[in-house]
């Protein structure tokens, strides 16, 4: 039987990850995008084409990726960026289709920030959004990375508004630290077990 695939999503500071984890503990496997994107890197193949767009010295001579040149590159260059991108997504959905391949639960969640902003929202059978009020999230992701209040502002606003990303969601978790998000989670396991998808 076909495994269902669940996108998972959330702005900064929402706690998606740790959604992820009670999924998790109900026996649910996360494949965790962001991570896996950057592995990609360092394959053979994948790390010629890079090396080949902007030279030997977007690695360091250890192996390891030059983040801060490569970054510089990507946020000069519209081009660069969509090169990147044309390069590391196909390989990311290969890499993905493998995994659940391997996995024994009825359906997966695919967690990605940036899941509705790179179209990957439509390659999913259904999409969970975990939803925090944006002084929530500003509070928990400063904790979180030791930062200062602008830094997060600075990320926020690469992220589309929350209000357009749960339109175009399945089920949303409110993860306001009020609400208590187990039976919410527990509820839309049950349904997404007992949901039909073609083959």
């Amino acid at each position: 039987m076909k495994i269902k695939r669940i996108g998972i999503s959330g702005n900064i500071g929402s706690g998606k990850s740790y959604v992820c984890k009670i999924f998790n503990q109900l026996g649910i496997s996360t494949f965790h995008s962001d991570e896996e994107t950057k592995k990609l890197y360092f394959l053979p193949d994948v790390k010629k084409e890079i090396i080949g767009r902007f030279g030997e010295e977007v690695y360091f001579a250890d192996g390891s990726l030059n983040k801060k040149l490569l970054s510089y590159h990507l946020f000069q260059n519209p081009e660069a960026l969509k090169f990147i991108e044309a390069l590391l997504y196909p390989k990311l959905n290969q890499v993905f289709d493998e995994w659940c391949e391997q996995q024994p639960s009825e359906y997966v969640l695919f967690e990605s920030a940036i899941l509705f902003e790179k179209n990957f929202d439509k390659q999913f059978d259904k999409v969970i959004f975990v939803s925090a009020p944006e002084n929530i999230r500003l509070q928990r992701a400063m904790e979180r990375d030791k930062c200062d209040e602008e830094n997060v502002r600075s990320r926020m606003r690469l992220q589309w508004d929350e209000e357009t990303k749960k339109s175009k969601s399945d089920y949303i978790i409110n993860n306001d630290g009020a609400e208590d998000i187990m039976p919410q989670i527990v509820k839309i396991n049950s349904e997404i077990q007992n949901l039909k998808i073609s083959e």
